[in-house]
Protein backbone atom coordinates (compact mmCIF):
# COMPACT_ATOMS: atom_id res chain seq x y z
CA UNK A 1 0.00 0.00 0.00
CA UNK A 2 1.27 3.23 -1.46
CA UNK A 3 1.69 5.67 2.14
CA UNK A 4 1.06 8.52 -0.53
CA UNK A 5 -1.94 7.20 -1.13
CA UNK A 6 -2.83 7.27 2.76
CA UNK A 7 -1.62 11.04 3.10
CA UNK A 8 -4.25 11.79 0.37
CA UNK A 9 -7.04 9.82 2.04
CA UNK A 10 -6.13 11.84 5.24
CA UNK A 11 -6.08 15.00 3.97
CA UNK A 12 -9.00 15.03 1.73
CA UNK A 13 -10.72 13.16 5.18
CA UNK A 14 -9.67 16.12 7.35
CA UNK A 15 -10.46 18.52 4.49
CA UNK A 16 -13.51 17.37 3.14
CA UNK A 17 -12.54 18.47 -0.19
CA UNK A 18 -10.52 17.05 -2.87
CA UNK A 19 -9.26 20.48 -3.98
CA UNK A 20 -8.34 22.02 -0.59
CA UNK A 21 -6.51 18.89 -0.16
CA UNK A 22 -4.88 19.16 -3.19
CA UNK A 23 -3.76 22.51 -2.39
CA UNK A 24 -2.22 21.39 0.77
CA UNK A 25 -0.13 18.48 -0.29
CA UNK A 26 0.87 20.73 -3.26
CA UNK A 27 -0.42 18.25 -5.75
CA UNK A 28 -3.03 18.30 -8.76
CA UNK A 29 -6.13 17.58 -7.79
CA UNK A 30 -6.66 14.71 -10.11
CA UNK A 31 -3.23 13.10 -8.62
CA UNK A 32 -5.30 13.02 -5.20
CA UNK A 33 -8.70 11.99 -6.45
CA UNK A 34 -6.94 8.90 -8.58
CA UNK A 35 -4.75 8.53 -5.68
CA UNK A 36 -7.93 7.95 -3.32
CA UNK A 37 -9.58 5.58 -6.33
CA UNK A 38 -7.11 3.33 -5.75
CA UNK A 39 -7.05 2.99 -2.62
CA UNK A 40 -10.45 2.27 -2.20
CA UNK A 41 -9.53 -0.54 -4.87
CA UNK A 42 -6.78 -1.93 -2.66
CA UNK A 43 -9.72 -1.85 0.44
CA UNK A 44 -12.21 -2.55 -0.96
CA UNK A 45 -14.91 -0.40 -0.42
CA UNK A 46 -15.71 3.13 -0.84
CA UNK A 47 -14.18 5.82 1.36
CA UNK A 48 -16.04 8.79 0.67
CA UNK A 49 -19.56 9.80 -0.53
CA UNK A 50 -18.71 12.43 -3.78
CA UNK A 51 -21.01 14.89 -4.77
CA UNK A 52 -20.66 18.19 -6.56
CA UNK A 53 -21.61 19.86 -3.33
CA UNK A 54 -19.77 18.13 -0.81
CA UNK A 55 -17.34 15.48 0.37
CA UNK A 56 -18.34 13.00 3.07
CA UNK A 57 -16.42 10.21 4.98
CA UNK A 58 -18.57 6.60 4.16
CA UNK A 59 -18.75 4.62 7.39
CA UNK A 60 -15.83 2.52 6.12
CA UNK A 61 -13.73 5.61 5.76
CA UNK A 62 -14.68 7.00 9.21
CA UNK A 63 -13.23 3.53 10.62
CA UNK A 64 -9.91 3.29 8.64
CA UNK A 65 -9.54 7.35 9.16
CA UNK A 66 -7.28 6.47 12.43
CA UNK A 67 -5.66 3.88 11.28
CA UNK A 68 -4.32 5.80 8.12
CA UNK A 69 -3.10 8.33 10.86
CA UNK A 70 -1.12 5.40 12.77
CA UNK A 71 0.18 3.87 9.96
CA UNK A 72 1.52 7.42 8.54
CA UNK A 73 2.93 8.49 12.04
CA UNK A 74 4.39 5.17 12.25
CA UNK A 75 6.35 5.63 9.23
CA UNK A 76 6.72 9.33 10.28
CA UNK A 77 8.87 7.43 13.31
CA UNK A 78 10.84 5.56 11.04
CA UNK A 79 12.36 8.42 8.67
CA UNK A 80 13.36 10.07 12.30
CA UNK A 81 15.05 7.14 13.35
CA UNK A 82 17.04 7.44 9.49
CA UNK A 83 17.51 10.82 10.15
CA UNK A 84 18.87 10.71 13.57
CA UNK A 85 20.99 7.46 12.45
CA UNK A 86 22.40 9.20 9.54
CA UNK A 87 22.68 12.57 11.08
CA UNK A 88 21.07 13.61 7.69
CA UNK A 89 17.81 15.34 7.11
CA UNK A 90 15.55 15.55 4.00
CA UNK A 91 12.47 16.34 3.05
CA UNK A 92 10.38 19.76 2.40
CA UNK A 93 9.02 21.99 4.92
CA UNK A 94 6.02 24.67 4.54
CA UNK A 95 6.56 28.10 6.61
CA UNK A 96 3.42 30.06 7.58
CA UNK A 97 4.62 33.63 7.71
CA UNK A 98 2.50 37.03 8.82
CA UNK A 99 4.02 40.76 8.04
CA UNK A 100 5.87 42.47 10.10
CA UNK A 101 8.64 40.11 11.07
CA UNK A 102 11.50 41.75 9.77
CA UNK A 103 13.16 42.65 13.49
CA UNK A 104 13.38 38.98 13.48
CA UNK A 105 16.21 38.58 10.69
CA UNK A 106 14.44 35.67 9.24
CA UNK A 107 15.97 35.51 5.96
CA UNK A 108 19.80 35.56 7.54
CA UNK A 109 17.85 32.42 10.20
CA UNK A 110 16.27 30.52 7.44
CA UNK A 111 19.69 30.98 5.24
CA UNK A 112 21.86 29.48 7.94
CA UNK A 113 19.47 26.82 8.31
CA UNK A 114 19.55 25.92 4.43
CA UNK A 115 23.03 26.00 4.50
CA UNK A 116 23.01 23.01 7.48
CA UNK A 117 20.60 20.96 6.18
CA UNK A 118 20.69 21.66 1.88
CA UNK A 119 18.49 18.68 1.69
CA UNK A 120 15.28 20.43 2.90
CA UNK A 121 13.25 22.59 0.90
CA UNK A 122 11.37 25.41 2.63
CA UNK A 123 8.41 27.11 1.09
CA UNK A 124 6.87 29.93 2.38
CA UNK A 125 3.12 31.30 2.42
CA UNK A 126 1.09 33.81 4.64
CA UNK A 127 -2.65 33.28 5.35
CA UNK A 128 -5.51 36.03 4.22
CA UNK A 129 -6.99 35.14 7.98
CA UNK A 130 -3.40 36.13 10.03
CA UNK A 131 -2.67 34.30 12.57
CA UNK A 132 -6.03 32.59 13.43
CA UNK A 133 -6.07 31.43 9.64
CA UNK A 134 -2.07 30.04 10.03
CA UNK A 135 -3.07 27.99 13.75
CA UNK A 136 -5.87 26.24 11.59
CA UNK A 137 -3.02 25.52 8.64
CA UNK A 138 -0.89 24.09 11.32
CA UNK A 139 -3.85 21.99 12.99
CA UNK A 140 -4.51 20.52 9.59
CA UNK A 141 -1.26 19.35 8.32
CA UNK A 142 -1.43 22.48 5.59
CA UNK A 143 1.57 24.21 6.95
CA UNK A 144 4.27 22.83 9.38
CA UNK A 145 5.33 25.66 11.22
CA UNK A 146 3.79 29.16 11.66
CA UNK A 147 4.50 32.60 13.32
CA UNK A 148 1.32 33.65 14.36
CA UNK A 149 0.79 36.25 17.12
CA UNK A 150 -2.27 34.43 19.13
CA UNK A 151 -2.56 34.44 22.78
CA UNK A 152 -0.54 31.04 24.25
CA UNK A 153 -4.31 29.58 25.92
CA UNK A 154 -5.65 29.72 22.28
CA UNK A 155 -2.82 27.65 20.63
CA UNK A 156 -3.52 24.18 23.54
CA UNK A 157 -2.49 20.97 21.67
CA UNK A 158 0.26 22.61 19.62
CA UNK A 159 3.87 23.00 20.09
CA UNK A 160 4.64 26.68 20.72
CA UNK A 161 7.89 28.99 21.80
CA UNK A 162 6.87 32.59 22.55
CA UNK A 163 9.64 34.81 20.95
CA UNK A 164 8.72 38.06 21.71
CA UNK A 165 6.25 39.58 24.13
CA UNK A 166 5.35 43.56 23.47
CA UNK A 167 3.22 45.67 25.16
CA UNK A 168 0.43 47.49 23.13
CA UNK A 169 0.50 51.19 22.58
CA UNK A 170 -1.77 53.89 20.96
CA UNK A 171 -0.93 55.42 17.77
CA UNK A 172 -2.90 59.08 17.80
CA UNK A 173 -3.12 61.66 14.78
CA UNK A 174 -1.05 64.49 15.90
CA UNK A 175 -3.41 67.00 16.17
CA UNK A 176 -5.54 64.39 18.44
CA UNK A 177 -6.97 65.92 21.68
CA UNK A 178 -4.85 62.94 23.82
CA UNK A 179 -1.64 63.39 21.43
CA UNK A 180 0.29 64.76 24.42
CA UNK A 181 -1.05 62.81 27.23
CA UNK A 182 1.31 60.93 29.41
CA UNK A 183 -1.16 57.74 29.11
CA UNK A 184 -4.30 56.92 27.58
CA UNK A 185 -7.29 54.96 28.98
CA UNK A 186 -8.48 52.72 25.65
CA UNK A 187 -12.22 53.66 26.67
CA UNK A 188 -11.14 56.79 26.15
CA UNK A 189 -10.16 56.46 22.35
CA UNK A 190 -13.56 54.76 21.53
CA UNK A 191 -15.06 57.37 20.27
CA UNK A 192 -12.64 57.60 17.36
CA UNK A 193 -12.44 56.02 14.10
CA UNK A 194 -9.85 53.01 14.22
CA UNK A 195 -7.42 51.66 11.59
CA UNK A 196 -6.61 48.09 12.28
CA UNK A 197 -6.12 44.81 10.59
CA UNK A 198 -8.91 42.80 9.18
CA UNK A 199 -10.48 40.22 11.34
CA UNK A 200 -8.21 36.93 12.14
CA UNK A 201 -5.41 39.00 12.79
CA UNK A 202 -3.16 38.15 15.95
CA UNK A 203 -2.96 41.99 17.36
CA UNK A 204 -6.43 42.66 16.45
CA UNK A 205 -7.94 39.70 18.35
CA UNK A 206 -6.37 40.80 21.51
CA UNK A 207 -7.15 44.12 21.51
CA UNK A 208 -11.13 42.71 20.30
CA UNK A 209 -10.71 39.71 22.76
CA UNK A 210 -10.41 42.56 25.82
CA UNK A 211 -13.05 44.84 24.90
CA UNK A 212 -15.18 42.10 24.65
CA UNK A 213 -14.49 41.33 28.13
CA UNK A 214 -15.59 44.75 29.25
CA UNK A 215 -18.25 45.14 27.00
CA UNK A 216 -17.00 47.78 25.15
CA UNK A 217 -17.00 48.32 21.54
CA UNK A 218 -15.11 50.24 18.99
CA UNK A 219 -15.60 51.20 14.90
CA UNK A 220 -13.08 49.61 12.90
CA UNK A 221 -13.25 51.81 9.81
CA UNK A 222 -10.17 51.22 7.87
CA UNK A 223 -8.46 47.60 7.73
CA UNK A 224 -5.12 47.09 6.05
CA UNK A 225 -3.53 43.81 5.39
CA UNK A 226 0.02 45.15 6.48
CA UNK A 227 0.49 46.12 10.48
CA UNK A 228 3.33 48.08 9.28
CA UNK A 229 1.56 50.40 7.16
CA UNK A 230 -1.08 51.29 10.20
CA UNK A 231 1.24 53.88 11.54
CA UNK A 232 0.81 55.82 7.87
CA UNK A 233 -3.11 55.38 8.25
CA UNK A 234 -2.95 57.24 11.42
CA UNK A 235 -0.39 60.15 10.70
CA UNK A 236 -3.21 60.57 7.35
CA UNK A 237 -5.82 61.29 9.76
CA UNK A 238 -7.61 57.89 8.95
CA UNK A 239 -8.48 57.02 12.75
CA UNK A 240 -6.42 56.05 15.62
CA UNK A 241 -4.45 52.71 16.37
CA UNK A 242 -3.47 50.44 19.04
CA UNK A 243 -0.43 48.36 18.08
CA UNK A 244 2.84 46.40 19.65
CA UNK A 245 4.89 49.03 20.19
CA UNK A 246 7.41 47.82 17.76
CA UNK A 247 5.47 48.80 15.00
CA UNK A 248 5.21 51.98 16.12
CA UNK A 249 8.95 51.98 16.58
CA UNK A 250 9.69 50.76 13.11
CA UNK A 251 7.90 54.07 11.49
CA UNK A 252 9.33 55.70 9.26
CA UNK A 253 11.16 59.02 11.86
CA UNK A 254 9.81 61.55 9.05
CA UNK A 255 5.87 60.26 9.88
CA UNK A 256 6.43 60.85 13.90
CA UNK A 257 6.17 63.88 15.73
CA UNK A 258 4.30 67.29 14.88
CA UNK A 259 3.23 66.42 11.24
CA UNK A 260 2.15 62.10 11.67
CA UNK A 261 1.44 60.88 14.50
CA UNK A 262 2.32 60.51 18.25
CA UNK A 263 3.19 56.86 20.22
CA UNK A 264 1.01 57.29 23.91
CA UNK A 265 1.55 54.31 26.30
CA UNK A 266 -2.04 52.58 27.15
CA UNK A 267 -2.84 52.38 30.85
CA UNK A 268 -4.32 49.10 30.22
CA UNK A 269 -1.62 45.94 30.34
CA UNK A 270 -2.35 44.57 26.86
CA UNK A 271 0.25 42.08 25.30
CA UNK A 272 0.95 40.81 22.13
CA UNK A 273 2.49 37.59 21.84
CA UNK A 274 4.81 36.66 18.93
CA UNK A 275 5.09 32.61 18.60
CA UNK A 276 6.81 30.12 16.53
CA UNK A 277 4.11 27.20 16.64
CA UNK A 278 4.06 22.97 14.88
CA UNK A 279 1.74 20.45 15.90
CA UNK A 280 2.25 18.51 18.95
CA UNK A 281 3.29 15.36 17.97
CA UNK A 282 3.41 13.34 14.66
CA UNK A 283 6.11 15.74 13.42
CA UNK A 284 8.74 15.03 10.67
CA UNK A 285 12.57 14.85 11.23
CA UNK A 286 12.94 18.42 9.59
CA UNK A 287 10.56 19.95 11.51
CA UNK A 288 11.80 19.21 14.53
CA UNK A 289 15.64 20.43 12.81
CA UNK A 290 14.03 23.62 11.98
CA UNK A 291 12.31 23.84 15.07
CA UNK A 292 15.92 23.69 17.07
CA UNK A 293 17.41 25.53 15.02
CA UNK A 294 15.00 28.74 15.47
CA UNK A 295 15.13 27.81 19.43
CA UNK A 296 18.68 28.69 18.76
CA UNK A 297 18.79 31.69 16.54
CA UNK A 298 15.17 33.06 18.23
CA UNK A 299 15.85 32.11 21.98
CA UNK A 300 12.32 32.29 24.02
CA UNK A 301 11.03 35.41 25.52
Amino acid sequence: MDTRHLEYFVAVAEELSFTRAAERLHAVQSTVSSGVAVLEREVGTALFIRSTRHVALTRAGGELLPQARTALEAVERMRSAGAQATGRVTGSLRVGLLTNLESLGLPAIFGAFHREHPGVELSMRTSPRGSTGLVDDVRRSRVDVAFCGLAHDELVGLHAQVLRRQPFVALLPAGHRLAAAGSVHLADLLGDDFVDMPLGFGNRKVVDDWLRAASLRRRVTLEVPDLSAVPAYVAAGLGVAVVPEQTAAGAPAEAQGAAGFAVVPLVERLVWELSVIARGEGRSPAVDALLAHLQRHLPAA
